[in-house]
């Protein structure tokens, strides 16, 4: 093994409403406890990191690994609207230097999917007042917050809605024979219960009138339209604004999900439409921003058909994801030829209860970035996903990303695997 660099970054990642437990605030939390809800089962607790972050960052650290990627809850920070919460705040002060004393660089993410109640009554991420409201909630946080951290993420996963949108489509349209051919749909990077959703739509439309206030819930990763990509494009800009105004020493960027579209012949101008979509179109609103955190767990093949199912006896994760951990390499240099700034892997890995797959799932994608670094592509870090095995939103518990089990039955208690310590060997 030949280890990085002095300096480069080598992290595992979470999000606050997958760890953290009781974000009461959030449209999720609402969701999850609806009658006619896609979750499988309500966050509760999740792992309680709110309470244990100490804990959890000392293993990260004494596994050597030197970062700790995490979000901010909105929903906590600003659970009425224009009503700020100066302990929630705190909290997340002594989270930015808990890491610090632990040797560890805070990369801190700003919106990591869920957001307060109240916005989503407001009309949700197709609202034309949601890049404003983004941007007051990022200044308040970055003027109490922002002296202390060198790397933030906006957005993550800025165009998540758009690839729902795209696959909601996929699914309606091809539903029946993938049911019928026994296949499930693995190309979307979150955790999604599309058969749940499709089935509820009616009744679930009557019950978030009752609790939101309006018929459809445009939540970050509800299915998104034209406008509400422009708009999330708008917020992360306004925030970007306020950053640079109130930390100018801070280094800014947003996370893209990225598969590695690979195209069979005849499938080349299919291939270019979904990169474009996913990629290039952002490019306007991303080109002045210092970073951009790539995030990537698998491939996909693409002919004149369109996207096509995992190959016939393809080795699959928990998530129905191709075991592919190439992948990476490829997205990290089709990334580089659009955006000319750094580049971070801030999520990568893998759904598994075989702790040696996920190994040699990291194996493959380090040596991947090591090639990419030798090459002089501007690549400062990777960030494993995820820190502990969580809560994989509309799937619930049953998904198994962790370099850290869980017990949640047995007090929550922390037992790393041996992809931790193999992650942090990797450091030079």
């Amino acid at each position: 093994m030949k280890k990085f660099a002095p300096g480069f970054l080598i992290g595992a990642a979470t999000a606050a409403h997958q760890v953290e437990g009781n974000n009461i605030h959030s449209d999720n939390w609402a969701q999850e406890h609806m009658k006619h809800t896609s979750f499988l089962e309500p966050s509760g607790d999740a792992v309680d990191h709110y309470h244990r972050y100490e804990e959890d960052i000392r293993l990260l650290a004494q596994a050597g690994l030197n970062a700790y990627r995490f979000s901010i809850e909105w929903a906590r920070i600003e659970p009425e609207e224009g009503r700020f919460d100066e302990a929630e705040a705190e909290h997340y002060r002594r989270v930015i230097r808990c890491c610090r004393e632990n040797g560890v660089e805070p990369i801190v993410t700003l919106h990591h999917f869920t957001s307060p109640k109240w916005l989503i009554s407001k009309g949700g991420w197709e609202a034309e007042t949601t890049p404003a409201d983004f941007a007051r909630y990022v200044r308040y946080v970055m003027e109490r917050l922002g002296g202390e951290l060198r790397y933030v993420c906006t957005i993550n996963e800025a165009n998540m809605g758009v690839q729902v949108a795209a696959i909601a489509k996929r699914y309606m349209q091809q539903m029946m024979a993938r049911a019928a051919a026994g296949q499930t749909d693995g190309t979307v990077q979150m955790g999604m219960n599309l058969e749940k959703m499709m089935a509820n739509q009616k009744a679930a439309a009557q019950e978030c009138m009752q609790i939101f206030g309006v018929e459809k819930a445009e939540s970050f990763t509800s299915p998104r339209t034209e406008r509400g990509d422009r708009l999330v494009a708008e917020a992360h800009m306004a925030a970007r604004a306020v950053i640079r105004e109130v930390c100018p020493q801070v280094k800014v960027g947003l996370t893209l999900s990225l598969h590695d579209i690979q195209a069979l012949p005849g499938g080349e101008e299919n291939a270019a439409k979904e990169w474009a979509e996913e990629f290039t179109h952002y490019l306007p609103a991303i080109q002045d921003d210092d970073f951009l955190g790539v995030q990537n767990y698998t491939r996909t093949r693409v002919d004149a058909s369109g996207s096509l199912p995992v190959p016939e006896g393809a080795e699959t994760t928990q998530m129905d994801y191709e075991f592919y951990p190439e992948g990476l390499e490829h997205v990290i240099r089709r990334a580089a030829e659009g955006f000319k700034g750094e580049l971070i892997v801030t999520e990568n890995g893998i759904a598994t209860a075989d702790d040696t797959r996920r190994t040699a799932y990291i194996e493959k994608a380090l040596t991947g970035v090591q090639a990419c670094v030798a090459d002089g592509l501007p690549v400062k870090g990777y960030i494993h996903w995820s820190l502990m095995d969580n809560f994989e939103w509309q799937k619930g518990y049953s998904m198994t990303f962790g370099l850290i089990a869980v017990d949640r039955q047995n007090g929550q208690k922390r037992s790393p695997k041996p992809s931790l310590a193999y992650l942090g060997s990797w450091r030079g």
